[in-house]
C-alpha cells in the first residue's frame, strides 16, 4: 500500500503544479464553448499548406443553390496539370476549423480559507498533366486571346486551365462555354491577366456528381510551385453587397504566418467576462468581433489562433493526426501520400515534421481590401489563442479573515467583468448588470460584510 500511496501523492502534486503554476501557456482550465464558422450564415475557408515556394491550396466551397449553376474560377500562377488538383475531404476543413476556434474556458475558485502555497492559486494565464483541348476549342479560343492550356476532369469537377491576353475575351469565353459568370467579371479579371497568371475554372459534372452520393460539393485541393504567397479575394467581391468572411488556416513547418499588404491584429483575448455569457458565447464572439474589426478601421487580418498542431491548451477539438494533416495538403513529411504523383515537385522535400497553424479571420469589403490576401512565414512560434474566461467566486461560507476579505473583493470584480463585456462588445452595461444580477448576488451576502468589519466572523 505504500508504494501505491506515494505514486498517488506524486501524482497529485504533478497536477497541483501544472494546473496552478502561473506560467504563459499552461491555461487548466475547461473548455465549455467555441466560436467556429457555424456562427456566420456565410463564411468561405481555404486551407494552405505551405513551406518556401510550394503551396497546397484547400478550398472549401460554400455554394448555395444548383450545383449546375456552380463555377469558380481562381487565378493561379502557373499552369497545373491533372496529378496537381484533387477532390478534398470536407471533414478536414470542420476539423481544422474546430481545434482552432477562439474559445469559452471555466475557472472555479477555490475555498480562499484554506491554505495554499504562495503562487498555488489558480490564475488567468496569459496565453501563452493533362488531356489538351481540340483544334476546335483553340480556334474560338484564339480568336478572343484565350487559350485553353488544360483540359481534365477530377471528381466531380470539369476543370480547364485558361490563359488570356485580355479580360474582355476572357468573360466573353467563359460566357459562350456555359459559365454563369457575374456582371463585372471583367474589370476585376484585368489585373490578374497583366500579372500573366493562370485561370482554375471549375463547373460541376452532374452525372459525376450523382454518382458521387453526395448532397454538397466538396472542396477542391490544387498544388502548386511559385514564390507567390497569396490568395485572390478580389472576384469574390464581383456581386457582394455586404462584408464577407473568410477563415484561412495557414499550416507551416516554420511558425506564423501573417499578412504582408495588411495589418494582422491579434483578436482581443485573455479576459473575464460575466458568466451568463456562457449561454450566449456565439452572440458574444459576434459582437466582440464586429467592435474590434470596426475599431481597426474594417482593413486587417485578426490572429484568431497560433498554435503547434502537437498540442492545445485547453483542446476545443483533438490535434489533427498525420493522416489528417496530408489530406489538409502537409507535404513535408517524409513519408508522402500516396496520390502524390512522383513527378510532382514537392516529392523529393526533406525538412522538420512539424506543423504549426495559423488562423487568420479576415472580413472584407471591395473599398476596404483592394488587394489580394499576400502572406509570409515567420519564425514566431509563441503560441496565442483567442480565449475568453468564466471566473465561478467560490459560494461557501468565509470562515476566516482572507475569506471575509475574498467575500468583500467581489463586487468590484463583478463591476469589472461587467465593463469588460461593454467594452469589448459594445453591449449596453446596464443591460449587463441586470443579466448579471449582481444586485441578488451582493444582497445574499450582505451579512457577512457586515460581519466582517464588526471582527465578528
Amino acid at each position: 500500500m505504500k508504494p501505491l500511496r506515494f505514486l498517488f501523492s506524486l501524482l497529485l502534486i504533478f497536477v497541483v503544479v501544472f494546473c496552478f503554476a502561473p506560467t504563459a501557456w499552461a491555461f487548466c482550465g475547461f473548455y465549455v464553448a467555441k466560436a467556429d464558422t457555424k456562427l456566420y450564415n456565410k463564411a468561405s475557408q481555404v486551407a494552405i499548406a505551405h513551406s518556401g515556394d510550394r503551396t497546397v491550396l484547400t478550398m472549401a466551397n460554400d455554394y448555395q443553390g444548383d450545383v449546375k449553376d456552380f463555377a469558380i474560377v481562381v487565378p493561379v500562377p502557373t499552369v497545373l496539370q491533372k496529378e496537381q488538383v484533387r477532390v478534398g475531404n470536407p471533414k478536414i476543413l470542420e476539423r481544422l476549423d474546430a481545434f482552432s476556434a477562439p474559445r469559452l474556458v471555466e475557472y472555479f475558485d477555490p475555498d480562499p480559507c484554506t491554505p495554499v502555497y504562495e503562487n498555488a492559486l489558480p490564475q488567468s494565464a496569459p496565453a501563452p498533366a493533362a488531356q489538351r483541348s481540340d483544334a476546335g476549342a483553340k480556334r474560338g479560343g484564339d480568336s478572343l486571346g484565350v487559350t485553353v492550356e488544360a483540359r481534365f476532369n477530377v471528381g466531380e469537377y470539369d476543370i480547364v486551365i485558361l490563359s488570356a491576353k485580355e479580360s474582355g475575351g476572357l468573360e466573353t469565353w467563359l460566357i459562350r462555354n456555359g459559365y454563369k459568370i457575374p456582371k463585372g467579371a471583367k474589370q476585376l479579371l484585368k489585373p490578374y491577366i497583366r500579372q500573366k497568371m493562370k485561370f482554375f475554372v471549375a463547373k460541376v459534372n452532374l452525372d459525376k456528381f450523382e454518382e458521387t452520393g453526395y448532397q454538397y460539393l466538396r472542396p477542391l485541393q490544387i498544388s502548386y510551385q511559385s514564390p507567390k504567397f497569396m490568395l485572390p479575394i478580389r472576384l469574390g467581391m464581383i456581386n457582394a453587397t455586404t462584408e464577407q468572411d473568410l477563415v484561412v488556416y495557414i499550416l507551416s513547418p516554420k511558425g506564423q504566418a501573417e499578412l504582408t499588404n495588411y495589418r494582422t491584429v491579434k483578436i482581443p483575448s485573455n479576459a473575464n467576462i460575466p458568466l451568463f455569457v456562457k449561454n450566449e458565447f456565439g452572440e458574444f464572439y459576434k459582437s466582440m468581433f464586429q467592435t474590434s474589426y470596426t475599431r481597426e478601421d474594417r482593413k486587417v487580418a485578426f490572429l484568431e489562433y497560433a498554435w503547434d498542431m502537437g498540442s492545445c491548451d485547453p483542446c476545443s477539438a483533438d490535434p489533427l493526426s498525420r493522416e489528417e494533416l496530408k489530406q489538409a495538403g502537409v507535404f513535408w513529411f517524409n513519408d508522402f501520400p500516396p496520390d502524390i504523383n512522383q513527378s510532382a515537385p514537392f516529392r523529393n522535400s526533406i525538412v522538420p515534421n512539424d506543423v504549426f497553424i495559423t488562423r487568420l479571420h479576415v472580413r472584407y469589403s471591395r473599398d476596404k481590401f483592394p488587394e489580394d490576401l499576400i502572406f509570409q512565414e515567420t519564425s514566431n512560434r509563441e503560441n496565442f489563442q483567442g480565449r475568453y474566461i468564466l471566473q465561478h467566486p467560490f459560494t461557501g461560507e468565509a470562515k476566516c479573515q482572507a475569506g471575509r476579505q475574498y467575500k468583500q473583493s467581489l463586487p468590484k470584480r463583478f463591476e469589472q467583468e461587467a465593463q469588460t463585456l461593454a467594452r469589448l462588445t459594445n453591449w449596453n452595461i446596464q443591460d449587463i448588470r441586470k443579466k448579471m444580477n449582481l444586485e441578488s448576488q451582493l444582497r445574499t451576502s450582505w451579512w457577512q460584510v457586515i460581519l466582517s468589519w464588526l471582527g465578528w466572523n
